[in-house]
Parts: structure tokens; sequence; C-alpha cells
């Protein structure tokens, strides 16, 4: 059975890690995980502009254990990639804003034979959000001795 889960997966974080191992978890013993890593527009669209871009985010994705295979998405249409990829499940985080509901009733429209599931919602750190991580380096006070960024 083929899993999707899609993000921004920028600045990974535990909390990428633990979507991505439950969503594969949706599809059973055999599953194959796809990952779908939005594109720089999509994030500044929806996000903010994100610190590492699209391509450093797919190669860094490729490196975790629980994904097979990892595409960048395309602009626009959310579900030529839908189509291209032929998950059986498509795994929505539990902080992501999807409706699932609506995105089934899409998927049936466009005769996709997809399920839309939500992962379970799990917090396992202190810094699990992109936006804390880059809040903390804002407020941290760094002492010039202590960062050696050359």
């Amino acid at each position: 059975m083929k899993v999707m889960a899609t993000g921004a997966f920028d600045i990974l974080h535990p909390g990428h890690g633990l979507y991505l191992e439950k969503a594969k978890e949706l599809g059973g013993e055999d599953a194959v995980l796809a990952v779908v890593i939005a594109r720089d527009s999509t994030v500044k669209k929806k996000k903010r502009i994100p610190v590492i871009d699209e391509n450093q985010r797919l190669e860094m994705i490729k490196y975790l254990k629980p994904v097979d295979e990892a595409y960048i998405g395309h602009d626009g249409d959310m579900f030529e990639i839908v189509e291209e990829i032929k998950p059986d499940i498509i795994a929505i985080g539990f902080d992501q804003g999807h409706d699932v509901n609506k995105l089934q009733e899409e998927l049936d429209k466009r005769g996709i034979k997809a399920k839309a599931m939500r992962v379970e919602a799990h917090r396992i750190a202190d810094l699990d959000s992109t936006c804390k991580i880059i809040k903390k380096i804002r407020n941290s006070d760094f002492e010039e001795d202590y960062v050696n960024c050359d």
C-alpha cells in the first residue's frame, strides 16, 4: 500500500520524523511512503519564506528512515502530484490545516482512488515546529565565543 505525506519540511525536527513514521504505519506492514515537499513558492504563500530551499529539503527528506520515495510538489493544482504518485492513502499531519472530509470529497470528485486520513496528534519535543525553532534562534543571545559559523 502506498501512503503519501506532504509538507514544507523546513528545518527538520522530531515532529517531522514522527509524522512520517505514523503516516507510513497507516499503510500497514509493507507500506511504501512517498513524501511530497512543498515548493518554495507554496511555502511562501501559505506559511513564510522558507529557510531551506526546496531542493535541499528534498535531499534531507530522502535520508529519513521511513521515506521510500520523495518528490517536490507542483505549483498550482495540488492534486496533480497525487494523480502522478497514485497513493492509496494521503496522510494529513495533525497540525496541517486541511479538512480531511473536504479533501476526500475532492479526491472522489476527481476519481482519485485514495483515502484521506489524519495522523494522530503527538508532540515529542519542546522544539517541535519550525516556527518554534526560528523563534528560539531569534530570542537567543549567543555569546561570540560560542558561535563559530565560518
